[in-house]
């Protein structure tokens, strides 16, 4: 069985056979398993999969791809919110996979998407997202959490700045940050960068 390695500059290793090697930020949220990353776009698209509420999981396994008795590395095996399963391939450009890559993810059970990250390298989101993520590990007290969402339930919503003030046992910056990958409050990522003056809402299922 052949292998066909994902674009890489001639003479390179290819990065998930390479030794492991850390990319930042650390934390994940919805990886299940071990995060694995080929390159720091990968890591950077995955930032953005923890932020996207139609994204229930992602991981690093299964993510090989074989028809014909070739194989074909990709990066993610994404399961979203409707349970439908789909790999993605990054590359800093578009990725330049075999032609049978579609057949090959379809027989896997999975849609494919290939992803250039170039298209994110400028945006509020990601940028958004690797700020969130530098507080990935933190858990907000029980006492800062019930406090913030019921000044959310009396008041609607409040600003970053508002919303720190109710902080009192646990870091303001790091409650909040966790309390919005954690699903519990939503903010907008696109439209500019997080602020004193970003808008926080209660998420309700």
């Amino acid at each position: 069985m052949t292998s066909i390695r994902s674009e890489t500059p001639p003479g390179d290793v290819d990065p998930r056979r390479a030794s492991f090697r850390f990319y930042y930020p650390l934390a994940t949220i919805k990886c299940s398993g071990s995060p694995i990353f080929r390159s720091q776009d990968a890591r950077d698209f995955a930032c953005l999969l923890d932020v996207d509420p139609d994204v229930l999981s992602w991981t690093c396994v299964g993510v090989e791809l074989s028809y014909g008795g070739e194989t074909y590395l990709t990066d993610f095996v994404v399961t979203g919110i409707d349970d439908r399963t789909f790999v993605v391939d990054i590359a800093h450009d578009l990725p330049r996979p075999p032609d049978w890559i579609e057949l090959g993810a379809s027989r896997a059970g999975h849609g494919y998407r290939p992803v250039g990250m170039k298209d994110f390298a400028d945006s509020f989101r990601l940028a958004n997202a690797r700020d969130l993520l530098r507080y990935g590990l933190y858990r907000c007290p029980l006492g800062d959490r019930i406090r913030l969402l019921a000044a959310l339930d009396e008041m609607g919503s409040l600003t970053v700045a508002e919303s720190l003030a109710a902080f009192r046992e646990g870091r303001p910056m790091g409650c909040l940050a966790a309390l919005i990958l954690q699903g519990f409050l939503e903010i907008e990522l696109d439209d500019a960068l997080i602020g004193p003056d970003t808008v926080v809402r209660r998420i309700r299922d």
